[in-house]
């Protein structure tokens, strides 16, 4: 249908109450102009040219790209007819605030006032440029009806008809059809991090799992991400550790991790030496020459520490389900001359009180690359790693994961790196790089999150005891008498380690969050346990009908009559695009926030809508089917595991 047909919106939609949601990004499909006359000439010619038929769309299917991104295309042919001669215009698209008048709305009309005005237009204000944009819009199966509201906004119905066509096609097609489209193919994920010989800790839960998220959106997205563990496995700490070990071990033989025992009491052990013996501190600096030449017998016994390390981060990543790829301090140290040199050439490095440093407009303090000593530091590791990443693994965008302490040496090494010519001067522009930073976890206290001896929290216990009190609560429910006992430890791992990384993920990262068990495993709420068991009722619901889902998908037809089906049929559509507003932003809570209002807007759907017995029940099943698929994708965006029964 065509919009300028209709201007009477359909009925407004009652919602459950929902978290303040943040705006929506502007479409990324949006096309780059060339400045050069010529493409512009050739491109108001061939716009005039479709502007004699301004239903060019009207029996073509909008596909490809989030629901925003397909009502993008549509508004796009209709400000080159609107206003051929603004040829820099993005369609600003964005859902509806109030759904009495519509799903989503064009606002382009008061900016593209501001530019038109004065320049002999024949437009008297920006409603009539709303109007002439509402006329001009291409038909399309997407569009129900449209209407205009205040100072030109256009306001789009979606087709109920549509909508319900686009969801049953994702159910046969699968719902990777439904990802975003990115502008870049290649990233890399810097997260995690831990340093060597010393064990994972709460404070590594933030970068973990946020870390893991994004990557895992990304990939959703087919972006083709490089997970880098960026661990600290170089540096002076090695050398007590390696002189400590030896002089436990004179023999000379490198010990068996049973006989180091513990790793982190292993590390406090060296380092009070260290702090304590002068001849020890000597012996340990003359160590970490050792090593860095390549001495085969200090080389073998670094090497033996970080191995052992990696055992323990492995026993943590298989709990968490995370997956990445060690390229630590070491990996990058050939490369720091090679970096160094490329920076003193352009004339960014500078001598001061004999260290070699980089300085930094509006920054009271330089950016130390070579230290005092001559030895290397954090800023000339992370320029090296950069450099690496930008020139031998190709990547478009550099995502870095730590804490917001942090934040000002990554400004610094991102405006030198700039300066270099490494990377463009504009931030919107590519190859780019980011920091992620995140709070801190705090106990109930709300200090930081520790021990009761004051120690800080390892993070393999802290799992475990979610797993434990999982466990517990599913024993306590009964369920121990229905279920195998392995049924019960997946289920206990599912909803436990989920609950944990929930309680992170729906923050926004940049704030400090208090860690309270009691909170993240209530099945009330906006947690994990209670987004798992919802979608645990969905799939009972479907095995209690006795129908064949996958036989319905291919001969059943999905219908969206009831208010409510429809504004869970609309609220499954936006997933592409909260994933895309999730990936631009690097905010996972922003799944989080549309994964709990997915659940609230079913269960106002199932408490209006018989499903099983009634004459819509193969529609309706569908529906059910289809917030499951997505449910399952985001839990797999947020590395949770769903569970099917409960």
């Amino acid at each position: 249908m065509n919009c300028s047909q209709f201007s009477i919106l359909l009925p407004p939609v009652l919602a459950p109450p929902r978290f303040s949601r943040l705006s929506l990004l502007h479409s990324h499909s949006s096309i780059s102009f060339s400045t050069n006359c010529i493409l512009k000439t050739s491109r108001r010619l061939f716009l005039r040219a479709k502007a004699s038929s301004p239903t060019t769309m009207a029996n073509e299917e909008v596909t490809g790209g989030s629901l925003k991104q397909q009502l993008a295309k549509l508004f796009e042919e209709s400000l080159r007819i609107t206003v051929p001669e603004e040829l820099d215009v993005d369609p600003a698209i964005a859902p509806c605030q109030n759904p009495k008048f519509g799903d989503y709305q064009c606002n382009n009309a008061m900016g593209l006032w501001s530019k038109v005005k004065g320049k002999g237009t024949q437009f008297k204000g920006p409603q009539p440029i709303g109007q002439a944009i509402m006329k001009n819009l291409p038909a399309s199966e997407m569009v129900d009806s449209c209407s205009i509201a205040g100072p030109g906004f256009v306001n789009v119905v979606l087709s109920r008809q549509w909508i319900a066509k686009s969801i049953q096609k994702m159910l046969v097609d699968g719902i990777e059809t439904w990802a975003p489209k990115l502008p870049v193919k290649r990233a890399v994920v810097d997260f995690s991090s831990p340093n060597i010989a010393k064990e994972m800790h709460v404070g590594h839960l933030r970068s973990t799992i946020i870390g893991d998220t994004l990557a895992r959106m990304l990939e959703y997205s087919n972006v083709e991400v490089l997970r880098r563990n960026h661990v600290g496995d170089w540096g002076t700490q090695f050398g007590m550790l390696i002189e400590y070990l030896f002089e436990k071990f004179p023999s000379g033989e490198v010990a068996s991790d049973q006989a180091i025992g513990d790793l982190e009491t292993f590390y406090k052990a060296s380092k009070q030496r260290f702090d304590s013996d002068p001849a020890f501190k000597e012996r340990a600096q003359r160590a970490v020459v050792s090593l860095q030449a390549g001495d085969e017998k200090y080389r073998k016994a670094w090497a033996h520490i970080c191995e052992i390390s990696r055992r323990g981060y492995e026993k943590v990543y298989q709990r968490l389900g995370v997956h990445l790829e060690e390229k630590g301090e070491s990996f990058y140290n050939p490369y720091i001359p090679g970096a160094l040199e490329l920076l003193s050439k352009k004339g960014l490095i500078e001598e001061s009180e004999g260290a070699r440093v980089i300085f930094i407009e509006g920054k009271n303090i330089p950016l130390i690359v070579v230290k005092k000593d001559g030895g290397y530091n954090y800023a000339s590791t992370d320029l090296a790693a950069l450099w690496y990443r930008l020139n031998e693994e190709k990547a478009e965008w550099i995502i870095y994961v730590t804490d917001v302490g942090q934040r000002e040496h990554f400004e610094m090494f991102f405006t030198a790196a700039k300066r270099a010519g490494w990377l463009p001067a504009e931030d919107n522009k590519y190859p780019k790089t980011s920091h992620v930073g995140f709070g801190l976890v705090l106990g109930e206290d709300g200090k930081r999150f520790r021990t009761r001896s004051t120690e800080t929290v390892k993070l393999v216990d802290l799992l475990d005891e979610a797993k434990s009190k999982c466990k517990a609560a599913l024993i306590e429910r009964g369920k121990a008498k229905d279920w195998t006992e392995e049924e019960l430890e997946k289920t206990a791992e599912a909803v436990g380690y989920g609950a944990v990384k929930y309680a992170d993920l729906k923050n926004n990262r940049t704030t400090n969050y208090t860690f309270s068990f009691d909170q993240m495993l209530n099945d009330k709420g906006n947690t994990a346990v209670y987004l798992l068991y919802a979608h645990a009722r969905i799939c009972s619901i479907i095995r209690k009908s006795g129908k064949d889902i996958e036989e319905l998908k291919r001969t059943g037809t999905l219908d969206l009559v009831h208010p409510d089906e429809r504004t869970l049929g609309l609220h499954l559509l936006q997933f592409a695009e909260v994933v895309e507003e999730a990936c631009t932003n690097l905010l996972p809570n922003v799944l989080c926030e549309y994964l709990y209002n997915l659940s609230e807007d079913f269960t106002r759907f199932y408490t209006n809508c018989q499903v099983v017995g009634s004459a819509e029940e193969t529609s309706r099943l569908l529906l059910c089917e289809a917030t499951a698929v997505v449910m399952r994708k985001c839990f797999h965006l947020l590395g949770i595991t769903p569970v099917y029964k409960i």
